[in-house]
């Protein structure tokens, strides 16, 4: 049993350290191994690697996701004949103080299948200033994932975000699909601060004369410039319903994609006249590909979107799920994506 034990302490850190559901922590598997074998020093591995580990202790998950995982873990500790761990004990200590603070951010670090990390800084409330865009949700997830088992669609090539929430997805893409330039876009203002810091904190740097706005075309073209940062990167405030053909000609993307765009039937047809517009958003007139990853929450809203799509005669496919799950831990079933042809 002891040679599955480093294993499962990976297992607990990346999840805890994304802060996923806790229900999807491997439990069971802690409950039997210590049955096998009534030894605190396992906990005492998981507890270096999550609550100790230097990325925890920097950029911490929410405290009340921590001190839930800490009260399940001691309870685990405590249907043991194993030696109590101080440790742990302490760790919850600090915890239910510094929850007093009530702190309204937290954070969450992915370890990408490469090795490096995606750092967030995200909302504690699902909706926060009016926008569910400071969190990151389920598609921006798969949709990563699928980017990673797909880089040759990425690389040395212009990629534009639209609805890029706070980040996830780009900078996973940034870090290791290696485009030429990457336009994360968004039209909310407290959005875009948090993905601007966000962007900041994994260590890009956004142009400074085009962040925060829609450039014009003469500033699309300075984009393909050589002289910066690989990928160049771009905050792009874009509003779907006001933006031109002519600005988007400025952008000149190759790949085009979105997660959790298809929510609400009142943006719909806002994304796909966003959608009309892209299709000659190009100079050599070439659409771009696109790619849209959604969570089927509401199957009549995914049903409409599809029917305005075929109204419009944008052609669509489904892009088949990879049996393979590298960082996602746990896809969900209710999580497509859509190749449109537009």
């Amino acid at each position: 049993m002891a040679e599955a034990q480093p294993g499962l302490a990976l297992r607990f850190q990346r999840r805890f350290l994304a802060a996923r559901p806790l229900c999807s922590l491997p439990w069971t598997e802690l409950e039997q191994s210590l049955r096998t074998a009534p030894d605190s020093a396992l906990l005492a591995d998981i507890l270096d690697k999550t609550i100790l580990h230097p990325l925890c202790v920097k950029y911490p998950p929410s405290a009340k996701y921590r001190r839930c995982f800490l009260t399940e873990l001691i309870k685990k500790l405590e249907t043991t004949a194993a030696e109590p761990l101080d440790e742990l004990y302490k760790a919850l200590a600090d915890v239910l103080k510094e929850e007093e603070e009530k702190s309204t951010h937290c954070y969450k670090n992915y370890l990408l299948p490469t090795g490096d990390c995606v750092t967030l800084s995200e909302s504690t409330a699902l909706i926060s200033r009016g926008t569910t865009g400071l969190v990151t949700w389920e598609a921006a997830l798969l949709l990563a994932q699928w980017a990673l088992q797909n880089p040759s669609l990425f690389r040395d090539r212009t990629i534009l975000e639209l609805g890029s929430g706070i980040g996830f997805t780009g900078i996973a893409i940034c870090k290791t699909c290696q485009p030429r330039t990457f336009i994360f876009s968004d039209c909310h203002p407290h959005v875009l601060r948090q993905l601007g810091e966000n962007i900041w904190l994994n260590g890009f740097i956004p142009e400074p004369d085009v962040s925060w706005s829609i450039q014009t075309e003469s500033q699309g073209q300075e984009v393909e410039g050589e002289k910066c940062q690989n990928p160049k990167v771009i905050v792009a405030e874009l509003d779907w319903g006001s933006v031109t053909e002519k600005q988007l000609l400025g952008l000149s993307a190759d790949v085009v994609i979105a997660a959790d765009v298809v929510y609400d039937p009142e943006i719909i047809l806002a994304l796909i006249g966003m959608l009309q517009k892209l299709s000659t958003s190009r100079a050599d007139r070439k659409a771009p590909e696109v790619f849209i990853a959604s969570t089927i929450r509401n199957p009549d809203t995914y049903q409409l979107f599809q029917a305005e799509l075929d109204k419009v005669g944008i052609r669509w496919q489904m892009i088949p799920a990879h049996s393979s799950c590298n960082f996602l831990y746990d896809v969900q079933p209710d999580v497509t994506i859509l190749q449109l042809f537009i």
